[in-house]
């Protein structure tokens, strides 16, 4: 079977030949850039030039995926922040944030514009998709990604002010997560109209490391739900750092599956959540993958599948500066180890 094809009998819980490997976040690679005469900040601003450096990776390195976008600043975007895009910038600069939306505590009552799905560049990234799928649409999978309520809160106000606020005044971030629900619901749909087949729920700000898991189950988990309900395709929901304590809620979310990164104990998670369950996980894309050794590389995937996980995705993005022959190496190794669990 081909990687598309193994990737949709994954999320069918379809038998497979082997455990496959791919990712719901961005995962462009410096080599692809350059081979294809690109710069890192031109990709943000030109659906063809997105579309084409994310099929790279597939290309070059048999990736079993190509995801759009590559940046976490378009639902932000789009409901009015200023953002910049260092469009002249050499090496690698992602998009940030130049101007929140809400600058203070009377400002959290925001409205939402009817066409917000429209706005910015959601329709560039949706032309990207579309553009992935008549290039290497029939043999690999094509994802893409919105951001969670809470990462959305983190990106339009500061982070500082929402953390103090979801402990201090939670009845009032409630409103916000479930108006920001909306902002992603809208998104998500618009970017599920060009035909993706998954997307994947980033909501990385929500970890254990800062919110407890009662916090998760109360003021996370519902506009979670709503909006994963929402996505008719296949959804993974991702959230980083120390999820083992609420792995048992980011299943009530409802996703096909979740991802969890390198602080999570996947054999633990497994345990906990069954053998039928995706468990999608758990190498560090940059200590690993950019600058790890073949061996290292090597080991970590096989330690991955050993631990029990459905799917061998990162921890996050993959950092664009990724030697190939590390990346050649993990490949090598899914395919002569993944068929042997």
């Amino acid at each position: 079977m081909n990687s598309k094809e193994r990737v949709i009998r994954l999320f069918k819980k379809e038998p497979i030949d082997r455990v496959p490997c791919f990712s719901g976040m961005g995962n462009v690679t410096e080599e692809g850039i350059n081979r294809l005469g690109y710069k890192f900040a031109g990709i943000h601003l030109n659906a063809k030039q997105m579309a084409d450096t994310a099929a790279s990776t597939s290309k070059l390195f048999g990736y079993e995926c190509a995801v759009v976008p590559v940046d976490l600043c378009l639902e932000a975007e789009a409901m009015g922040c200023v953002i910049n895009v260092y469009p002249h910038a050499e090496g690698i600069l992602y998009p940030t944030i130049k101007e929140k939306l809400i600058h203070n505590e009377e400002e959290m009552e925001i409205s939402i514009a009817v066409d917000v799905a429209k706005r910015g560049r959601i329709p560039l990234v949706k032309e990207a998709i579309g553009l992935l799928k008549a290039d290497i649409g029939n043999d690999t999978a094509i994802g893409t990604y919105v951001l969670g309520p809470f990462t959305l809160a983190g990106q339009v106000m500061e982070l500082n002010d929402l953390l103090k606020l979801s402990f201090k005044k939670p009845a009032k971030v409630a409103a916000l997560l479930d108006k920001l629900a909306d902002v992603i619901i809208a998104t998500a749909k618009e970017l599920e109209s060009a035909g993706p087949d998954y997307i994947t729920v980033r909501e990385m700000g929500a970890t254990s490391d800062v919110l407890s898991p009662r916090v998760f189950k109360s003021l996370i988990l519902p506009p979670l739900q709503k909006i994963i309900k929402e996505i008719k395709i296949p959804t993974v929901l991702h959230i980083c750092g120390k999820t083992n304590d609420i792995v048992p809620f980011m299943m009530e979310a409802n996703p096909t599956a979740i991802s969890v990164e390198q602080k999570n104990d996947v054999a633990e998670t497994r345990k906990k959540l069954g053998p039928d369950a995706l468990i999608f996980g758990n190498f560090d894309p940059y200590n690993v993958l950019v600058a790890g050794s073949e061996e290292l590389v090597r080991e970590t995937m096989r330690k991955c599948i050993d631990n029990g996980v459905s799917a061998v995705w990162p921890g996050c993005d993959i950092w664009p500066t990724v030697p190939p022959v590390n990346f050649n190496a993990m490949m090598d190794e899914i395919k002569k180890y993944g068929g042997k669990k």
